[in-house]
């Protein structure tokens, strides 16, 4: 759907640096849910992206319905076992979405797992409840957008608690991710940026700056397929 597996692809071969060494993730787009469509694009991937396995692979959206949405994590299962993929989840799957597989995968019998549920998070969107789902099991909490598309850049909050520390508001957003048990995703294309994104370790938000950063806004600033979907 990024359109950027050939150039990921290509990108790690001329690196230099161990394959072992990069964490290679793809998604399955909406249009190719269901178990016959998801095994074709899955090894379609692979082939663009010049791969042997990916490190995990991804259900975008909860798209297609049920039989289709347990289609497609069968056909996710099924490559993790040949060993195309060594980890497989979910993003944007809302709660009852979550439900409906966990109940498949325990009725099936196939000994699989949810290893990451990747979602839109930041202090402006208050996904608690499916966080709580997934941490409850020990599921990765994959954060993307984390820095809500830049739109909350120029808040007082951000500000004044950025201040104290030395850092930016980009940096505090970061910083709250992380002290929330999530994997962080942010983007740039700016090398400044991207070197400033990275410098989030030296510092570590207060259990209050915590709380006053819990906002219970729900304002997401991409599409919301967690509640859109039967």
């Amino acid at each position: 759907m990024y359109r950027n597996e050939k150039a990921c692809g290509r990108a790690i071969a001329s690196s230099g640096i161990d394959r072992s060494e990069i964490f290679f993730t793809t998604k399955i787009p909406p249009e190719s849910m269901g178990y016959n469509a998801t095994k074709r694009a899955l090894d379609s991937s692979l082939r663009t992206a010049e791969q042997e396995y990916f490190d995990l692979v991804l259900l975008h959206a909860p798209y297609g319905g049920k039989e289709a949405r347990l289609g497609s994590w069968k056909a996710l299962v099924e490559a993790q076992k040949a060993g195309k993929t060594r980890s497989i989840g979910v993003s944007n799957y809302g709660i009852h979405h979550l439900d409906e597989l966990e109940e498949y995968i325990k009725s099936s019998g196939d000994g699989s797992k949810i290893d990451v549920g990747q979602y839109e998070l930041h202090p402006w969107l208050d996904h608690s409840d499916i966080v709580e789902w997934l941490q409850k099991r020990n599921i990765i909490v994959e954060a993307y957008s984390p820095l809500a598309h830049g739109t909350r850049m120029k808040e007082p909050l951000l500000a004044d608690i950025g201040k104290k520390y030395g850092k930016s508001p980009a940096q505090v957003m970061i910083r709250w991710s992380l002290q929330k048990g999530f994997v962080p995703l942010p983007k740039s294309v700016t090398p400044s940026r991207i070197q400033e994104n990275s410098e989030v370790f030296d510092f570590e938000l207060s259990d209050e700056e915590m709380k006053m950063l819990h906002t219970g806004e729900y304002s997401p600033t991409d599409w919301d397929p967690t509640v859109d979907f039967d």
